[in-house]
């Protein structure tokens, strides 16, 4: 019989998390935070436990997260934007170089580093995913970025 390694979803007291929240489309990633910070709370860690950075967009996200995590002050962090579409192939760009370094900056630091990134043709798309009828990609990061702290730390 193969031996099954799963853990709650529970935070351990004293983890510290942190959510990186682009301002560029803060329609959406106000939202999209909005719902990591209370996913944290309804999962046991304590406002003194997670900090919120703001950057400009989603492509400085990377950097930010790369840096926040050498602090090695943090057990998870929750990277949040938005990248919508437009008339032009900008976004795609945007959004291959942002989660490639957020992965990077992740294997790096050997914490998990998790992408709340919508990257959506519409506008429509991007609310929808940000607490409207698609749910709340923050809140899927922030689950998955739970449930990565407790699988390191039981495997640890």
């Amino acid at each position: 019989m193969p031996k099954f390694v799963e853990v709650g979803l529970l935070a351990t007291q004293g983890q510290q998390v942190a959510i990186i929240v682009s301002r560029f489309n803060s329609l959406v990633t106000d939202r999209l935070m909005e719902g990591a910070v209370d996913t944290f709370r309804r999962h046991g860690i304590a406002d003194d436990s997670i900090t919120v950075v703001r950057v400009p967009g989603s492509f400085e996200l990377p950097l930010m997260a790369q840096q926040m995590a050498k602090s090695g002050h943090y057990q998870a962090i929750v990277c949040l934007g938005a990248v919508i579409q437009g008339e032009t192939t900008h976004h795609e760009y945007i959004n291959h170089q942002t989660a490639a370094g957020i992965l990077k900056a992740s294997l790096d630091a050997e914490i998990p580093i998790t992408f709340g990134v919508l990257t959506c043709q519409t506008m429509d798309q991007a609310l929808d995913r940000a607490g409207g009828k698609a749910g709340n990609k923050g809140h899927e990061a922030a689950i998955a970025a739970i449930e990565m702290m407790n699988l390191l730390a039981e495997l640890s």
